[in-house]
């Protein structure tokens, strides 16, 4: 909006209003003058620019993307704390400290003599790191710890660009009271979970099935009882509601390239997995099937091949179908000419 207010626009239109015969070269007192305001008037129309972007919803960031969201009731997922099981040659205090590598964990709970609960001090996808032998910071002697499974995933603080799509996604899908929509919406706020998916009467009438996959758009167990508890506490009464994952269907992708000077086999297949994982995180819960199409322009358009031969999905020369319960997950064989 205010692209043309430049420190030299607005210095010369300054300028152009002095008359003229006074000296306003560079230089001359009323030039020195008036360079300095014309500089702060620059700076102040691009703040200007700046704050209308903060204030829309496709350009804003960070807080101001939270204040626009927050005027139709969202908010942004909170980084969650990971749950890990400890296990130990001994019995252990509740409240302890135990530390590895960057992260710290607490016990906060007793499973067994040699099993515990133990919390990630570190909030985010950090507590899900790291397994191994854990260090004693409480001095606790005699007893060594192994930090084990993940119980809960900890989750990062949701990105700016989760938080929009999950804002656009509430004002183009109007909920209603106990429609798919709203179940959808439901377990797009619980942390962790990156896309949902709601079935109406998928067992009848009055039942509801709804598919959670975590941000990574692959499926993540540990999410379906968080999901499950919230959505009880919020939906009305009546509906029959199961929470689950989707099942993966395989989709096993050979073929042969002819290379670019200078690119191995592994660095092309490796850029052509992140493609394809590109590919595959748009299409979940959207499409009925892999494009056989597609797949190949994805692998001629992957840097280091000149040209490939041979294509198949899951051996064959031909789409694969994806159920509507079902998310894709790509496996790559690729072959040199």
């Amino acid at each position: 909006m205010f692209e043309n207010m430049t420190y030299e626009n607005i210095l010369t239109d300054m300028l152009s209003r002095v008359t003229s015969d006074v000296d306003k070269r560079e230089g001359s007192v009323i030039y020195d003058a008036i360079a300095p305001c014309a500089y702060k008037l620059a700076e102040a129309y691009f703040n200007l620019n700046n704050f209308i972007d903060l204030v829309s919803s496709d350009t804003a960031v960070g807080e101001y993307l939270d204040r626009v969201v927050a005027n139709y009731g969202l908010k942004r997922k909170p980084a969650t704390y990971a749950i890990r099981k400890v296990k130990t040659s001994g019995a252990i205090d509740v409240g302890t400290r135990w530390g590895l590598n960057d992260t710290t964990y607490v016990i906060t709970e007793k499973i067994s003599d040699t099993e515990y609960k133990a919390q990630c001090e570190q909030a985010g996808e950090i507590g899900n790191r790291y397994t191994g032998t854990l260090e004693n910071i409480y001095n606790v002697n005699g007893v060594k710890a192994e930090l084990t499974d993940i119980i809960i995933s900890g989750e990062d603080e949701e990105t700016d660009d989760n938080l929009r799509a999950r804002f656009y996604t509430y004002l183009r899908r109007p909920s209603t009271s106990g429609n798919a929509d709203n179940y959808r919406q439901w377990a797009l706020e619980v942390p962790g979970v990156g896309n949902a998916k709601a079935i109406p009467l998928w067992n009848g009438p009055g039942t509801v099935k709804v598919l959670v996959i975590d941000s990574d758009m692959a499926a993540d167990e540990l999410l379906v009882q968080p999901v499950y508890d919230y959505i009880e506490s919020v939906r009305p009464i009546g509906a029959k509601v199961t929470v689950s994952c989707p099942s993966q269907t395989e989709i096993n992708i050979a073929a042969k390239v002819n290379l670019n000077a200078g690119y191995s086999i592994q660095t092309v297949q490796d850029k052509f997995v992140q493609l394809l994982e590109e590919y595959r995180k748009g299409i979940v819960f959207k499409d009925s099937y892999i494009s056989y199409a597609l797949i190949g322009k994805l692998l001629f358009d992957t840097d280091g091949v000149l040209d490939y031969t041979g294509l198949t999905l899951n051996g064959a020369v031909q789409n694969v179908a994806i159920g509507e319960e079902e998310i894709p997950v790509f496996h790559v064989e690729l072959g040199v000419m």
